[in-house]
C-alpha cells in the first residue's frame, strides 16, 4: 500500500529532490532538466506543515474549554479552525499543477498519470476507511464518509480533469458551475418532507436541508452526527463534495498562475494576494444571503476559505520565494517543522488519529479508579493549568509535539511515504 523513497539531499542544492508524492512536487535527481517553472515550492510545503499541524492541534483540543478559535462554528460562522481542512484541499488542487507537469515532462502519458492518480485516491479513500473504524471496525455502524475520503475524491476528480484539460478558463468556468450549481441545489431544490428552503423550511437549516437528506438516505447509521432518524447529518457528507472540489479547483488555479515562466517572483505573489482579496470579497458579500457554513460547505465558505489561505500563501511566497529565505530560515529553524510535518503530511495525520485510538486501549487502576493514558496525564499535568483555554492550548500543543516525533524521524532518515 505505501511505497517508501529514501534520498539523499545534496549539500548546496536549493531545493530537496525527493520522490513525488500526494500533495507536492518531488522530483528524482535523475528525471534531467525541467523547467524552473515547475521547481519545487517552499512556500508549498510551508503551507501543507502550518495546516496539518494545526488540523491536529484543532482535532486534539483537550476539551470543551479550548478558545472559540480553536473549535469549529457549531453552524453558520467561521472560525480559525473552519480554514483548516478547506486549506489542505487547497494545497492538494495547487500541487496537482506542478506534479503533473513534472511527470509530463518526464514523458508520463496521460493514460498512465490518469492510472496513477485513481490508485492514490482509492489508496487514500481506505486509509480513510482505516482511520475511521479503527480498532473495532463495526461495520453496522462504520463511518464511509471522512476526512482523508473528501481528499480522495477531490484529488481524483480535480487530477483527471487537469490532466484531460489543462486550459485556465475551463476551470474557471467550472469553479462557477460548481459553486452557483450548489447554490441552487441548497436553496431551490425542495427537502422531500420539508419544503423549498427560505419558504417552507429555514434556509440551511440543521436537519432539514438536502444534503443531509440524502446522506440519511445513502448511509442511515454510518454517519459522523447521528442524532436521530431524521436529524442526522455528516460534515463530509456527498453533496458537499461539490463545492469542495470547488475547493481544490482554487487551488488549482493558483497553482496555474504559479506556472507562468516569465512572471517575476514579485508579481506572482501580489497575484496570489489579488486572488485573496477577490475570494474574500465575493464570499463575504455572498454570505449575506447564503451564509457561510463548514459543515455543509457552502459556496461562500469556499470563496472566504480560499481567500485566506491565498492570503498567507502569499506571504509565505513572497519571503521564502520572491526573499529566497527558505535555506536561510530553514537553518535557523523558523520553517523547519512545517517543513517536516509538509513532508509526509498524510502520515502525520494517520499518525495523529490512530495513536489517540489506540492510547484509548489501554486501561489501568490508580486511585481506585479505571483511566487510560491521555486522561490520566490530563489530569496530573495539564489540570494544573488554571485557566482552561491555555489548557487546552498546551494539551494540543503537546499532543502535536508528540505526533511530531515519528514524522521528524522519517525526515531525518530522508524516508517519504507515498500514499
Amino acid at each position: 500500500m505505501f511505497q517508501v523513497g529514501s534520498v539523499r539531499t545534496p549539500a548546496k542544492a536549493g531545493m530537496f529532490q525527493v520522490p513525488f508524492k500526494l500533495g507536492s512536487l518531488r522530483v528524482p535527481a535523475s528525471a534531467g532538466p525541467i523547467s524552473p517553472s515547475v521547481k519545487r515550492l517552499v512556500s508549498l510545503d510551508v503551507l501543507r506543515g502550518v495546516t496539518i499541524a494545526f488540523m491536529i492541534m484543532v482535532n486534539n483540543t483537550g476539551g470543551a474549554g479550548a478558545w472559540t478559535q480553536m473549535r469549529h462554528a457549531a453552524w453558520n460562522g467561521l472560525t480559525a479552525t473552519d480554514l483548516v481542512f478547506p486549506t489542505f484541499l487547497f494545497v492538494v488542487g495547487a500541487s496537482i499543477v506542478f506534479s503533473t507537469q513534472a511527470r509530463l515532462q518526464r514523458g508520463d502519458s496521460r493514460a498512465k498519470l490518469a492510472w496513477h492518480t485513481v490508485r492514490r485516491a482509492v489508496i487514500l479513500f481506505l486509509l480513510g476507511i482505516v482511520v475511521n473504524g479503527f480498532p473495532d471496525f463495526p461495520l453496522d455502524h462504520l463511518r464511509f464518509y471522512g476526512v482523508l475520503q473528501r481528499i480522495a475524491i477531490c484529488y481524483l476528480i480535480v487530477s483527471l480533469i487537469y490532466i484531460w484539460d489543462r486550459r485556465v478558463w475551463t476551470k474557471v468556468v467550472l469553479l462557477a458551475l460548481v459553486l452557483a450549481g450548489y447554490w441552487v441545489l441548497v436553496r431551490y431544490v425542495p427537502v422531500p418532507g420539508a419544503g423549498t428552503p427560505a419558504r417552507d423550511i429555514p434556509l440551511l437549516d440543521k436537519d432539514q436541508n438536502i444534503v443531509a437528506w440524502l446522506d440519511r438516505q445513502l448511509m442511515p447509521g454510518h454517519l459522523y452526527e447521528e442524532f436521530g432518524t431524521h436529524n442526522a447529518r455528516d460534515p463530509e457528507g456527498l453533496l458537499s463534495d461539490i463545492p469542495a472540489v470547488g475547493t481544490t479547483l482554487l487551488g488549482l488555479l493558483a497553482g496555474l498562475w504559479l506556472l507562468r515562466p516569465w512572471l517575476p517572483l514579485k508579481v506572482k505573489a501580489l497575484g496570489l494576494a489579488a486572488g485573496a482579496a477577490a475570494c474574500l470579497a465575493s464570499g463575504y458579500f455572498w454570505a449575506h444571503s447564503f451564509p457561510l457554513n463548514k459543515k455543509m460547505w457552502t459556496s461562500s465558505y469556499v470563496l472566504v476559505a480560499a481567500g485566506w489561505s491565498l492570503l498567507l500563501f502569499a506571504v509565505l511566497f513572497f519571503f521564502l520565494e520572491h526573499h529566497d529565505w527558505s535555506q536561510k530560515e530553514r537553518r535557523k529553524g523558523i520553517t523547519w517543522p512545517f517543513l517536516v510535518f509538509g513532508s509526509n503530511a498524510i502520515v502525520a495525520y494517520m499518525i495523529s488519529e490512530l495513536l489517540a485510538s489506540a492510547l484509548d486501549l489501554i486501561h489501568f487502576t490508580t486511585g481506585g479508579r479505571k483511566t487510560s493514558p491521555i486522561p490520566y496525564v490530563y489530569q496530573h499535568v495539564f489540570m494544573h493549568i488554571s485557566d482552561s483555554g491555555w489548557r487546552a492550548l498546551a494539551y494540543s500543543v503537546a499532543y502535536t509535539a508528540i505526533c511530531f516525533i515519528p514524522v521528524w524521524i522519517l525526515y531525518k532518515r530522508k524516508i517519504f511515504i507515498k500514499v
